[in-house]
Order: C-alpha cells, then sequence, then structure tokens
C-alpha cells in the first residue's frame, strides 16, 4: 500500500511542479518512513506551494500554516504553534492527544 502516493510523489519531482497537493499521501505508510518523506518533501519542493491533507500530526507540525475543519467548516486557520498557544484550539487540542496517546503507547 502507498506505491501508488510514492509514485505520484516521484512524478511531481520529476516535473519540479510549483503547487503540490498531497491528499493523505503517506496514510498507507509507516511512522519512520512518514517521516523521511515529509523531510524529503519539504527539502525538494522548499520553493513551492504544498497543500497536505493530512490526519497525522507530525506532517503537518512544521507547515507554515494550518487550516483545521470541523463538520466540514472552517474552525481556525493560522502557524501551528501560534493555534497551539491559542485557549480552546481545535488544533492545539488534537496535538496533546496525539502526543498523549503516542507517549501512552510508548511506555507499554
Amino acid at each position: 500500500m502507498g506505491q501508488r502516493q510514492l509514485f505520484c510523489l516521484g512524478r511531481a519531482l520529476l516535473r519540479r511542479s510549483k503547487i503540490l497537493v498531497l491528499d493523505e499521501a503517506t496514510a498507507s505508510i509507516n511512522n519512520t518512513t512518514d517521516s523521511i518523506l515529509q523531510r524529503t518533501i519539504r527539502s525538494e519542493f522548499a520553493n513551492c506551494t504544498v497543500i497536505t491533507v493530512a490526519r497525522r500530526i507530525p506532517t503537518v507540525m512544521d507547515c507554515t500554516m494550518v487550516l483545521a475543519i470541523s463538520d466540514g467548516k472552517l474552525v481556525e486557520y493560522d502557524e501551528p504553534m501560534e493555534l497551539m498557544k491559542r485557549e480552546g484550539s481545535l488544533f492545539g487540542q488534537l496535538v496533546k492527544e496525539y502526543w498523549s496517546h503516542y507517549h501512552s503507547a510508548e511506555s507499554h
């Protein structure tokens, strides 16, 4: 799984696309491979607009901006660190939940 996404990403690299849209591009790969791909995307597409649809928190933590959507409606849009500082932020809540599950899974 994930081979089609990797093939499309390779094609975008070869074409030197100016806009890259990733819709759950790394959903079918493990976290280690996802991390490698995210670093590659950040470096190889540094001068491009990258729009990423993601459910994995680490995938978007180093993005310039995050747009959070709930029930099909825009809830918040700002830099990830700014959203995390905000009281009642949906994104901040998702980050806390992710890391609490991540750390509890590590301890088992």
